[in-house]
């Protein structure tokens, strides 16, 4: 039995049916296309799958799209401004903050909520702000310079 559902993601609202137990990760990628947000784990341990909901970064593998109901979703497609990057994801180019890609998504993701909190973070906070996400091939070194980079040219 389906359940009507409206949300709106990166500016557009968008309505439409969904099962029940269908997660929220599963909704952006499978039925809006929005494959920029990442399924790693399916438990919330990696947060490869971190988005934005109504100002919280959240890990959407285990929120599901019936919750999201009525909210405002920012995924990393939306971030940016139509053809450019946002200064996070300019940051991470620039100090080389990844390697395989991967994580990168929800790592931006859960540092722009970092960043929306405290302009000025230091790297045991920005550490602490990032320990949900799980990256496996930077040591979180450049990661940490990439949110510092951001911080101060924001």
């Amino acid at each position: 039995m389906a359940v009507p559902i409206t949300v709106t993601v990166n500016g557009q609202t968008h309505s439409g049916e969904v099962e029940p137990r269908t997660p929220l990760v599963s909704y952006l990628r499978e039925v809006l296309s929005l494959t920029g947000t990442h399924v790693g784990c399916d438990t919330s341990n990696c947060g490869a799958c971190t988005v934005v909901v109504d100002g919280q970064a959240v890990k959407s593998c285990t929120l599901l799209a019936v919750q999201a109901d009525g909210a405002e979703i920012t995924t990393i497609e939306g971030l940016a401004p139509e053809g450019g990057l946002h200064p996070l994801q300019e940051a991470f180019r620039e100090t080389h903050g990844l390697q395989c890609g991967f994580c990168t998504p929800g790592m931006i993701l859960a540092a722009w909520q970092l960043l929306e909190r405290n302009e000025n973070p230091s790297d045991a906070e920005i550490r602490h702000s990032l320990e949900g996400n799980f990256c496996r091939c930077t040591g979180y070194d450049n990661i940490v310079k990439a949110v510092q980079h951001a911080a101060q040219n924001a």
